[in-house]
């Protein structure tokens, strides 16, 4: 079995050899290490191999590793649904929220955000399948509620996150993300300041390439299968 650090090497091949395929930099891309349910002894191997950024679904699950692993100043994401009693513990302890898709959440957080701290970085994630299972607002909704929240204090819009429908055929899923992508430069065409499109995971990210994200998010390609039990 190849070890973190052997995974980390690999995927980062990867993302490499999809950017240069599309026609893209390696370096416009990053890698956001999707840790939930690893312990802190996994995310600090990876860390030690030069991993910097690490996402979390879960707030409790993640406050604990970010108190283990303070001493190494990593940046974490909270890319996860957020619940209201949550926010607080978001806004104090995360660098990111990814997770944004209703202006009371982002009130929220900005309210709660400590003024000793950055302002917490934030994207607005877009259900660009139509899922009515899954969380994220409707594009055509995201336009008003993005200047809504771009204008609040104590937070920095930085762009998009969606998690299309699951698909295995690499044509539909770049057609998922070319949506993702059309919405993206359609805001930023209507004047807000973005440079982030959070898209691709462990099964599809070079898709996502294709199509112009700035931001995999990548867990078992680097961390193994999960098991939830």
């Amino acid at each position: 079995m190849a070890s973190i650090s052997e995974n980390m090497q690999s995927v980062c091949e990867r993302v490499a050899a999809a950017a240069r395929k599309y026609g893209r930099l390696p370096d416009e891309i990053g890698l956001l290490a999707v840790s939930k349910t690893w312990p802190a002894a996994c995310v600090a191997e990876a860390a030690a191999a030069g991993q910097k950024a690490f996402g979390e679904n879960y707030v409790q699950e993640g406050l604990a590793k970010i108190t283990e692993l303070a001493a190494r100043r990593l940046e974490w994401h909270f890319i996860g649904p957020l619940q209201s009693n949550k926010t607080r513990a978001v806004a104090e302890n995360f660098d990111w929220s990814h997770s944004i898709d209703r202006l009371k959440t982002a009130e929220r957080l900005s309210e709660q955000r400590p003024g000793t701290l950055a302002p917490l970085q934030v994207c607005l994630q877009v259900n660009v399948s139509g899922e009515t299972t899954k969380s994220g607002v409707d594009p055509a909704d995201a336009l008003p509620l993005a200047r809504r929240i771009a204008a609040l204090p104590r937070l920095t819009l930085r762009g998009l996150m969606v998690i299309p429908e699951p698909e295995d055929d690499f044509s539909r899923q770049r057609a998922a993300f070319r949506c993702a992508r059309a919405l993206f430069d359609e805001l930023k065409k209507e004047g807000l300041a973005l440079d982030t499109l959070s898209m691709g995971m462990s099964h599809d990210f070079e898709a996502a390439i294709a199509e112009g994200s700035t931001l995999v998010r990548v867990g078992t390609a680097i961390f193994g299968e999960r098991n939830y039990k």
